[in-house]
């Protein structure tokens, strides 16, 4: 109960429903109460009227005032059934937008470690099954189970009044029902958890695969993927099996018991009676108030297993909720609109001494310092691995430096929010990474209601418009999940004009034309070319050629800095640039091939 207790507690803002839930429960409890009660008044007034004598139309009488206290009863009790049922669905709905949007809430505050270790599919996986696990059941228990518990617990105390010896039965079979429940509830805690890690590594390689339908098509890899889904959920199956048996075997074990204790309970109650300590008005009283208590307490299985549902769900949603935030975003207001006020006479960037290693790995960059000066164009430059960009993913707030700092306009990022951090700076990624939306709604993503005509000529800075004017609803087109309606060329340059509609100070173009033709390339870095004027860039590229027009060369080897300077300098200093250079001019095949190795392109 005490996962339950901490779900009520997170979502205390519904309590106006939740009193309003009990109060119905209680109102219908008490009706349901009434109805043996009146049952037994009137058997004991026809026997009574039977046994004098009494006229016919005194019984009919009192049948008729009966029946209508049954009625005004019964429709009392229909109206607070309804009224409780419909806040309860209502109140079951909120909670799972209360849920969901605070899980959403709190994965945009995690630290970018925690995605690079978890598949998309878990983390959605969760969402659905812990959240909805969780309001089902707060709605069934609305609904039904508080007013049934309820009424349990005033047919203890009414038949305590009656005959003490079934009331004393009724209050050690709950607790001995309950405690036989506990017994089998621990082996079924570890089987759901077992299920529940295989559904959501079977989900989360279901949005893997539907995300890259085409790899998985072109590889003819189709069967084997199903077949590795269908393990996942045979192996649920099986576990289920397992599950059930162990969980009906002994819940008819409980329920032996329960029906021995009843028909025990029974017994009592006609021996009293045939021995005249009950009349029969009693009689039928407490055969009513059994028979309403056998059903709440032969469902507690249920209950008991419905609410093992919603404690597993609610480890794993507040297992995610309990993960601490990203230590820079509590640092500072994350939706701050504080203006970022350069130090007078500093470089747009620097690195000072910057080292970072990833969770648990060796140092990914090591002491590196260099600056890129107001309105400068510098690239980085590596072999495959050198480190260029997680110096992006550091400069970007994604990661916090192990050692040393990183400054922007003369102010340590650590100092700044992350929200002004970002906005200084504009990313045109490798991978575009569009949004299933309009044409427009991904150049204007910055905003929320972004100026069209900014976006018009963001769109035609980056060389954008050419192939809208063709769409068949312009820049109203949807481009379809990821983009995937454009060719690579088309989204890489919807990709620049969102970053030229941002027009942030600070430029990152993180290898933004390696995946390209060479006719799309030439049409991106014109576009490419017209963001930087301007701007201070910091450049990532994997074709020497996109950076020949820089104004330095940081190059980079086993991620500490190997040289900086101009690029027609470094072109003859004998280092890594020079190196990569001769690799590039050089027409064998063998030299081709070192230079793919490196992770650069011709």
């Amino acid at each position: 109960m005490r996962a339950l207790g901490r779900i009520l507690t997170f979502t205390r803002s519904l309590t106006p429903s939740y009193l309003v839930i009990v109060a119905a429960s209680v109102f219908t409890s008490a009706a349901a109460l009434a109805t043996p009660f009146i049952t037994g008044a009137l058997t004991n007034t026809i026997v009574e009227n039977m046994r004098t004598g009494a006229p016919v139309s005194d019984s009919v009488h009192a049948v008729v005032l009966g029946m209508l206290a049954y009625l005004g009863i019964g429709l009392a009790s229909i109206a607070a059934t309804a009224i409780g049922g419909l806040v309860g669905d209502v109140m079951s709905e909120r909670m799972r937008a209360m849920l969901s949007t605070r899980y959403f809430d709190h994965l945009l505050r995690l630290p970018q470690s925690y995605f690079d270790e978890e598949l998309t599919g878990t983390v959605v996986s969760r969402l659905d099954r812990s959240i909805v696990t969780i309001t089902e059941f707060a709605k069934v228990f609305a609904n039904q189970f508080l007013s049934t518990l309820i009424t349990t617990g005033a047919i203890l105390v009414i038949l305590a009044v009656y005959a003490w010896p079934i009331a004393v039965l009724l209050a050690l079979i709950v607790p001995v029902y309950i405690w036989l429940t506990s017994l089998t509830s621990r082996r079924w805690q570890r089987l759901e958890n077992r299920k529940n890690e295989q559904v959501d590594l079977a989900r989360g390689r279901f949005a893997e695969v539907i995300g890259q339908i085409r790899v998985v098509a072109s590889f003819v890899q189709g069967p084997r993927e199903a077949n590795r889904f269908d393990e996942r959920f045979t192996s649920v199956v099986t576990t289920s099996v397992s599950q059930s048996r162990h969980w009906h075997g002994m819940d008819a074990l409980r329920n032996v018991v329960l029906t021995t204790v009843f028909a025990t309970m029974l017994g009592i109650v006609f021996v009293m009676t045939a021995q005249g300590n009950l009349s029969l008005g009693d009689l039928v009283v407490l055969v009513q108030l059994l028979a309403m208590a056998v059903t709440p307490v032969m469902m507690m299985s249920w209950f008991i297993d419905a609410s093992q549902r919603a404690v597993a769900g609610s480890r794993d949603y507040f297992e995610v909720m309990s993960l601490p935030p990203d230590p820079a975003l509590e640092r500072a207001d994350d939706a701050s609109d504080e203006p970022l006020e350069p130090v007078p006479g500093a470089p747009a960037v620097e690195f000072s001494g910057v080292t970072f290693h990833y969770e648990g790995g060796a140092d990914a960059v090591r002491d590196v310092s260099f600056t890129v000066g107001v309105g400068e164009r510098v690239a980085l430059v590596s072999e495959s691995g050198g480190g260029k960009s997680t110096l992006i993913s550091l400069l970007l707030g994604l990661y916090e430096p192990t050692e040393g700092e990183i400054l922007l306009f003369g102010r340590p990022i650590e100092t700044l929010s992350r929200a002004t951090l970002r906005r200084a700076i504009g990313v045109v990624f490798q991978e575009p990474q569009l949004f299933s939306g309009t044409v427009a709604e991904n150049i204007g993503y910055a905003e929320s209601e972004p100026d069209l005509e900014r976006i018009a000529v963001a769109a035609a800075r980056a060389n954008v418009t050419e192939f809208v004017e063709r769409l068949p609803d312009g820049f109203d087109t949807i481009i379809g999940e990821r983009g995937l309606k454009l060719s690579g060329g088309q989204r890489q340059r919807v990709a620049v004009a969102r970053a030229a509609f941002k027009d942030a100070p600070v430029l990152v173009l993180d290898e933004a034309t390696s995946a390209l033709d060479t006719r799309s390339e030439r049409l991106v870095q014109e576009g490419l070319d017209e963001l930087m004027v301007g701007r201070s860039s910091l450049i990532v590229a994997h074709r020497l050629s996109t950076i020949a027009s820089v104004d330095r060369i940081v190059t980079l080897r086993d991620g500490t800095v190997d040289e900086i300077g101009a690029p027609a300098a470094l072109a003859v200093s004998g280092g890594l640039y020079e190196e990569l250079l001769t690799l590039q001019r050089s027409g064998t095949k063998a030299d081709r091939k070192r230079l793919k190795d490196h992770g650069l392109r011709l």
